[in-house]
């Protein structure tokens, strides 16, 4: 099946780069360029491509904002965060926004086509350091007030043992190291995993640690 690719970036020299490198991929298709986040918007309603590589900083709308309008119209549309920089605003802007991958710039060639294909297929694929650094990110946040009541809306519809695994999950733990903590199969944790995603409304794994946080199930201190 051959994935089709929105790229938007205000750079030609980046633009023209991404088309040459992709265009090695019998599998991947360019199917439009858009120079800043505005056009990236409006080319995404009008192509419905797979998957956006998304430049961040661009001029009017940026590479956020295009992301939260973009992902909001549509779940099946992935976006792919490519940027010179990672600073913990542009992850957790990012990441908050919609997007399902968070590369920088000088990302290997290979690595930046096994992202796309890992996003098209509707999966998280964010930088090695990066997932950390998310974490670290809310961990360093001020505690926001959270009553019982919007805990419970957050986490509606969820067992407790959904609970458990969305705690680690919010710390880091892989499927792996869920399955050990629980003394629950590996099959029984990617379950687990797949309902929560599918109870919350989380696009993927990342999304998970971002409402994990914000229902105060991980905090500094736990």
């Amino acid at each position: 099946m051959t994935i089709r690719l929105l790229l938007a970036d205000d750079q030609p020299l980046v633009l023209s780069g991404l088309r040459m490198v992709i265009g090695t991929a019998p599998d991947l298709e360019i199917v439009g360029e858009a120079g800043n986040g505005a056009q990236a918007v409006q080319l995404s309603r009008d192509l419905r491509p797979d998957v956006v590589v998304m430049d961040i900083r661009m001029p009017g709308m940026d590479g956020i904002e295009a992301t939260r309008v973009i992902t909001e119209d549509s779940g099946d549309v992935h976006v792919i965060m490519l940027t010179t920089f990672d600073d913990d605003q542009n992850v957790y802007g990012s990441l908050r926004a919609g997007a399902s991958g968070f590369l920088v710039k000088d990302t290997a060639l290979d690595d930046l086509l096994t992202a796309i294909r890992v996003v098209a297929e509707g999966n998280a694929l964010i930088a090695p350091h990066v997932t950390r650094r998310l974490i670290e990110e809310f961990a360093s946040r001020p505690e926001p007030t959270r009553s019982p009541v919007h805990r419970e809306q957050l986490l509606a519809g969820t067992t407790e043992r959904e609970r458990e695994v969305l705690t680690l999950i919010g710390r880091g733990l892989s499927n792996g190291e869920i399955s050990t903590t629980l003394f629950i199969g590996m099959a029984t944790a990617k379950t687990h995993v797949a309902r929560l995603m599918s109870k919350l409304g989380a696009r993927d794994r990342i999304q998970l640690v971002i409402i994990a946080y914000e229902a105060g199930l991980v905090s500094v201190s736990r």
